[in-house]
């Protein structure tokens, strides 16, 4: 029976978390304290309960808490060594764990621990880091509050600032929180439904008081020129400048991106003060973790040509990455964690919007999301006082941490495919769906591109939603909507690194009932179609200056001639002989070509679905629905072939182990000696 305690706090935790007023993603913790019967000595033992390591409040479980005795946590202030060595508190924290299973205790759970108050909330609201970031904030905080909020002066995250919230709750009876310098506020109550109170009116006090004695235009007047472009122009200008500053973003490693042009990020870009305020940085230690310390901010107004816009923007990355390793340099010591990459996280251009990156789609999000919090922020403390942000030192105290490092260290590894983003045409079924699906498995970012667009749309739904997948309409003999698919793909994803070929049909006639309109369909779809997405997707991977991969589905039928298929075979000859031509054109910027040979791929086939099957019964003098067997039997192998194996050629062709192959074409048909590849 789950406790009542937990229950209040899971509750608490979920509605907090749901409004990003409140708090950002997996920012903040929440706490309880009760009793609970010792499984051991069946006694009533005093317990708290925390939101863990790494947890979102507002998706926040029973699962996701730590659960400590609370008078072992307690009895840790008898053994602290001070300040300079409170990082050994965290691993003594272990040692106050209760029961089994649970999350790992955070930084923070010393705050929640030592602070005499049975709930306790930890949030990062933007109303009270503006508070919490302004010059003079604890001013304010007085000015705000009156002596219901106490200030408390920056301290990194850690056991010394839950015994100074402790010490300054003891301190001042009438107060129902803190405002923590530079970073956000602390509030606690008798119930979970008090606490819940006291967060939400700091917050709403915080908010009120920006709003009725703000400035008007805090961020400064409108710069001639910065203001944003007409929707349809932001768009354009967006896709031809994502894949150059996704490049950029990668030069240590591999990024994925993510765009938004949200009305916020607009306004700050077109005003005045967006050049001083971005060199400041953020100051919440959720955000610059995630955003790093400043953005690279592109200094040329919003109808800047695009060549002169990619032009500054390289210029720009080499200054960053120059001043990243100065600034690392500069606050290094013997003891900090190797340097983890010197690119920017955040990308501002002016009248286009805001690119975001990160090692996987969600955390190249959730970064754009917390710069959004940082701009609001900015903006707060810019209304009523002066936006200072905690001083550079103390952020790289707090990016080159031993316990920040540690935490990356146990991350699992990453999978084949992390960081990729792949396009497969014709994946709403069959071989497409498969090897969308195995490629998403393997960690890509995954376009499903389909005739359908409900069918796409349900693939990627099924393969995770946005943050992996989405579903496009594409018909590859149009031009148009392939070019509007892979704009779809970078917008969403920030470039575009492999694309996969897939998208068929098939008529089986022999060569007097073939018609000219059948040659046509088939030729348009398979070797038009492959020549027009390779030719796009080219142009975005060699923008990027990433490399990539193109895979061609061709079949065994583009060297095996087999009887009444003469349109279909002839432009599977075609895709094939476009993998070695691309293969060696574009081997000098990094891209492999390569292609597939599968045969008798009947279920799940679309093609076989559509009459194709059929038709080929028909031929071989078997009924339909044994005409997977039948293929299984003429194979050296004897085996049934399914659109799982040829994604699993496909997933090997695109990862690491064959990085210096191009031009190949693999066999997936259980063995065909006539279609040997001599």
């Amino acid at each position: 029976m789950t406790n009542k305690t937990v229950e209040e706090l899971i509750a608490r935790s979920n509605r907090l978390g749901a409004d990003k007023r409140n708090t950002n993603f997996a920012g903040g913790n929440t706490s309880a304290k009760g009793a609970e019967k010792d499984p051991v000595t069946g006694e009533d033992v005093q317990l708290l309960w925390v939101k863990g390591s790494g947890g979102d409040l507002g998706t926040l479980t029973a699962q996701g808490l730590a659960v400590l005795r609370l008078d072992r946590l307690q009895a840790l202030k008898n053994v602290y060594p001070g300040v300079e060595r409170e990082d050994e508190m965290v691993a003594a924290f272990d040692y106050c764990l209760h029961g089994k299973g649970g999350a790992a205790p955070s930084i923070d759970t010393a705050m929640h621990g030592l602070v005499d108050a049975a709930h306790v909330d930890h949030l990062h609201p933007d109303s009270g880091i503006a508070i919490a970031t302004a010059a003079d904030g604890e001013a304010l905080t007085k000015e705000i509050f009156g002596e219901k909020v106490a200030w408390v002066p920056w301290r990194r995250p850690g056991f010394q600032l839950g015994l100074d919230i402790a010490a300054i709750k003891d301190a001042n009876p009438h107060a129902v929180g803190t405002i923590l310098g530079g970073h956000g506020i602390t509030a606690w109550g008798a119930t979970s439904e008090e606490a819940e109170a006291n967060s939400l009116w700091i917050i709403e006090q915080a908010e009120q008081y920006i709003k009725d004695h703000g400035k008007a235009d805090p961020f400064g007047p409108k710069l001639p020129g910065y203001g944003a472009l007409p929707e349809a122009e932001r768009r354009v200008k967006a896709v031809a400048l994502a894949p150059v500053i996704r490049g950029l973003a990668s030069t240590d490693k591999p990024q994925l991106g993510h765009f938004s042009d949200h009305p916020a990020v607009l306004e700050f870009l077109e005003a005045a003060e967006h050049p001083r305020l971005g060199a400041l940085g953020t100051s919440c230690p959720d955000h610059f973790l995630r955003t790093k310390v400043k953005p690279l901010v592109l200094d040329l107004p919003a109808d800047a040509p695009i060549e002169d816009s990619v032009a500054r923007l390289k210029e720009l990355h080499a200054a960053y990455r120059e001043d990243y390793q100065g600034y690392y340099r500069r606050h290094a010591t013997p003891d900090s964690p190797a340097l983890r990459g010197a690119d920017p996280a955040i990308v501002l251009v002016p009248g286009v919007g805001m690119f975001s990156f990160g090692a996987n789609k969600q955390t190249a999000r959730v970064a754009g999301e917390f710069y959004l919090n940082a701009i609001n922020v900015m903006r707060g403390a810019e209304a009523v006082s002066t936006y200072a942000p905690i001083e550079e030192s103390e952020k790289f105290r707090i990016e080159y941490w031993a316990l920040e490092e540690a935490k990356l260290a146990r991350m699992p590894k990453p999978k084949s495919h992390v960081g990729r983003i792949a396009l497969v045409t014709g994946a709403a079924s069959g071989i497409g769906k498969a090897i969308a699906t195995r490629l998403a498995s393997d960690g890509a970012c995954v376009v499903i591109a389909d005739l359908n667009l409900e069918n796409a749309q349900a693939v990627a739904a099924e393969l995770g939603g946005a943050d992996v997948a989405i579903g496009v309409q594409a018909d590859v003999t149009d031009e148009a909507q392939i070019a509007a698919a892979i704009q779809d793909a970078v917008l969403a994803f920030g470039g575009l690194d492999l694309v996969v070929n897939n998208a068929g049909l098939s008529i089986s006639k022999p060569l007097l009932e073939t018609t000219e309109k059948d040659w046509d369909l088939q030729h348009n779809v398979m070797a038009k179609g492959s020549f027009l997405v390779s030719k796009a997707a080219a142009q975005v991977m060699i923008g990027q200056e990433m490399g990539g991969d193109i895979i061609y589905i061709s079949s065994k039928n583009s060297v095996f001639a087999g009887p009444n298929n003469i349109a279909y075979s002839a432009t599977k000859a075609d895709q094939a002989h476009q993998v070695r031509l691309l293969a060696a054109e574009l081997g000098v910027y990094g891209i492999r070509v390569n292609g597939i040979n599968p045969d008798g791929v009947v279920r799940g086939s679309g093609i076989f679905a559509g009459g194709w099957g059929a038709k080929r019964a028909a031929v071989y003098g078997v009924k339909e629905a044994e005409l997977g067997k039948y293929y299984a039997q003429r194979t050296l192998l004897k085996r049934e072939v399914l659109p799982e194996n040829v994604a699993n050629a496909a997933a090997v062709l695109t990862g690491s182990e064959l990085s210096h192959t191009t031009g190949l074409h693999i066999p997936v048909d259980a063995g065909v000696a006539a279609a040997f590849l001599r």
